[in-house]
């Protein structure tokens, strides 16, 4: 049996979620996740947030709790990779969290997008393990909330692209002859994350959205970092407040 052929529905998991994160009354259903710690710090300047939970997945995740415009939201720092973002996910769905927004920087496979672009996947190369074990198997997993992620931006008037995103587990072995394959299918950025969350989201029931900030650029004669991790504290407060203005219109 081929490795991407390890979606079973016919028997149950022996370990479930709920044997760590049994569900939470009160708890919010809706989710802000961010992969940079400093957008957390940015968070605790301004809204105050509580600390409502941990999760448990390798290390310690702290959850806290915001009210933003009325609406209580979940927040949290995910660590990198297909494999640890649905972990943690995973155990957010068991305590009764229904919808989750995704945020973070990418690589771009088009140089004609700008640092700190915004952009909406709406399918994702699955070249990755985790979410052959959610979804059967085929290159692409489809992202059904994307066209209702595109809306809300349009609504708030901000500027982005939509296109195809190379989900990676091997942040070090984005070769050249790779990113060419995933650029002529008409992939335009790279990230670890959303194959596996789309297709843990979409196996549970949950609604699971996710944009990116233009980073770094493969589509050049050598890789280019541009902001990667450099990113201003003005634009990292300005993505947290569109991050918000989105979630509360989910």
């Amino acid at each position: 049996m081929s490795i991407i052929d390890t979606f079973d529905i016919q028997t149950e998991a022996l370990i479930n979620p709920r044997h760590f994160a049994p569900p939470v009354e009160g708890f919010p259903k809706t989710a802000v996740v961010t992969f940079g710690q400093r957008f957390i710090t940015a968070l605790s300047d301004y809204y105050k947030p509580e600390q409502i939970d941990e999760m448990i997945a390798c290390v310690a995740v702290p959850i806290y709790k915001i009210i933003y415009k009325g609406k209580e939201l979940a927040v949290y720092c995910s660590t990198l990779g297909g494999p640890a973002s649905v972990g943690l996910m995973e155990e957010m769905i068991s305590k009764s969290c229904e919808k989750f927004l995704f945020f973070g920087s990418c690589g771009v496979l088009d140089r004609t997008l700008t640092e700190k672009s915004l952009i909406v996947p709406n399918s994702a190369y699955r070249d990755e393990g985790t979410s052959y074990h959610y979804a059967p198997p085929k290159d692409y997993i489809d992202i059904p909330t994307a066209d209702k992620l595109s809306g809300i931006l349009s609504e708030l008037n901000l500027p982005y692209v939509t296109g195809k995103t190379w989900t990676t587990d091997a942040i070090y072995r984005e070769t050249r002859g790779n990113m060419e394959k995933r650029k002529n299918e008409g992939c335009i950025t790279v990230e670890m994350e959303c194959a596996s969350v789309m297709a843990a989201a979409q196996f549970r029931g949950v609604e699971a959205y996710q944009y990116f900030y233009a980073a770094d650029s493969l589509d050049e004669t050598e890789w280019n970092a541009r902001t990667l991790g450099s990113l201003t504290q003005d634009f990292r407060e300005k993505l947290l407040n569109i991050t918000l203005e989105i979630t509360v219109r989910l």
